[in-house]
């Protein structure tokens, strides 16, 4: 059975699990392999569940079903089980000619998606990533959501390691796309920043080699200047309100704590818009969206009540007012380019007084100990009142803060002294859980 069987199998069926716990009735089993799993041993249990046809890389396995008395007609051997998963959804996502929008980025890829979901629902029927579901089993999950009710789909991409961008978009096959920055996250996957820069500019080459295609660029950014391919077709924004060589231009107008700003087409008109983001950095986030709203005859007034309606949520820069203190929770993710744009954009706050929870920063490689020990220089120039590290990554570095093993640790810590009136920062990756800190403060 090739992939135009597979696809002719799943318009019979258009539902795919990859979980043997949730088998639909008639839905097909792809069985993925991990380090540490493989579905392949649950594959007959998927059949009895319900599904209708299970995906196998073990032909020990249909083997067995067979000796068994299964029908093995209801098995599918193929060489790359996850392969098959992306071959399929891109078979599916081939079947609508409608713009799909690539976006990935080291910080703010899920915001701005969130954000250009909401400029673009003003006028469209839109189809996006839910969540994070950014990688190579959530791209094709995503696609695979698709119908033909849809008029624009934006698919995030996420990448820890070199090539994955160019493997998701080769499966989402953007027809236009952005990054929104590079910097130094992921660092034990890629290696260093260069591997990161080379790995986001999977994306923009995916879309040089289409036809049509566009590439909306944050010509603010050294490092993405440098990587679009030449001669292709490119929309640029900048946060400079002036910027000649920008078709979307920008300015942060407050951040008290909510950002305002005001944005244009280059030449025209000022747009003023108070959104409901925390930190400055989110500029560019909000004139991505501007600009690819624009390129879609999204009209002016409606991108602007999208900005201004648009909560963020899953614990990415949230303002919360709980009984006794102010929080800004920030705990999905943390790297040293988000780290130093959280601590700024604090730092610049007038309010008082001020605590941060400071979680350590995951997946950085050889690069760790010293991204963690500049860390800790920078909040000791940011003066904030009190100070809490956590995590282990910050053992062995002399400072003036309270350290904490887990978040175990800090919520002892804040039962027993109960902190009252402060703005608190609570930034750190997400294996740290400092999300389950603030229902305590």
């Amino acid at each position: 059975m090739d992939i135009k069987e597979l696809y002719d199998f799943y318009k019979q069926h258009p539902v795919v699990t990859t979980d043997s716990r949730d088998c639909p009735e008639g839905s097909i089993f792809i069985a993925l392999k991990g380090e540490s799993f493989d579905g392949n041993q649950f594959a007959a249990q998927a059949l009895d569940k319900g599904c209708a046809l299970a995906v196998v890389s073990d032909r020990a396995v249909i083997d067995t079903y067979v000796a068994g008395g299964g029908d093995a007609a209801r098995m599918m051997l193929v060489d790359d089980t996850l392969q098959t998963f992306k071959d399929l959804a891109r078979e599916h996502r081939r079947q609508f000619n409608i713009p799909v929008v690539g976006i990935t980025g080291t910080n703010g890829k899920t915001t701005t998606k969130e954000l250009v979901l909401a400029v673009l629902s003003q006028r469209y029927r839109v189809m996006a990533t839910e969540g994070n579901f950014n990688n190579d089993v959530g791209v094709p999950k995503t696609l695979l959501r698709l119908n033909g009710d849809h008029e624009i789909a934006v698919v995030e991409m996420g990448a820890s390691h070199p090539g994955d961008i160019k493997t998701l978009a080769e499966t989402a096959e953007p027809t236009c796309g952005l990054i929104t920055n590079v910097g130094k996250a992921h660092l034990l996957g890629f290696g260093s920043l260069e591997g990161v820069i080379h790995t986001k500019g999977e994306l923009y080459d995916n879309l040089a080699s289409r036809p049509d295609s566009v590439i909306f660029v944050n010509i603010d950014n050294e490092h993405l200047r440098g990587i679009v391919p030449p001669g292709t077709d490119t929309v640029a924004y900048s946060h400079v309100a002036d910027n000649p060589q920008a078709a979307v231009q920008g300015e942060v107008v407050a951040c008290d704590p909510f950002l305002r700003l005001r944005w244009r087409r280059a030449g025209g008109e000022w747009h003023e818009v108070a959104t409901q983001l925390i930190g400055s950095y989110n500029i560019d986030n909000a004139l991505a969206a501007v600009t690819v709203g624009l390129h879609f005859d999204v009209a002016p007034a409606d991108i602007d009540a999208a900005l201004c309606n648009y909560t963020p949520r899953n614990n990415r820069s949230q303002l919360t007012d709980t009984e006794h203190n102010h929080l800004i929770v920030d705990a999905y993710n943390a790297n040293p380019t988000s780290m130093r744009a959280a601590l700024d954009n604090f730092s610049l706050m007038q309010v008082s007084p001020k605590m941060a929870i400071i979680g350590e920063m995951r997946e950085l490689g050889d690069s760790s100990a010293l991204e963690h020990r500049q860390l800790v220089e920078l909040l000791q120039q940011c003066a904030f009142d009190v100070v809490w590290l956590v995590g282990e990554e910050f053992d062995g570095i002399e400072c003036p803060f309270r350290k904490f093993r887990d978040v175990d640790q800090v919520k002892a810590a804040i039962t027993a002294q109960a902190p009252q009136g402060y703005y608190i920062l609570i930034k750190g990756s997400n294996g740290n859980r400092l999300f389950q800190l603030p229902e305590l403060l």
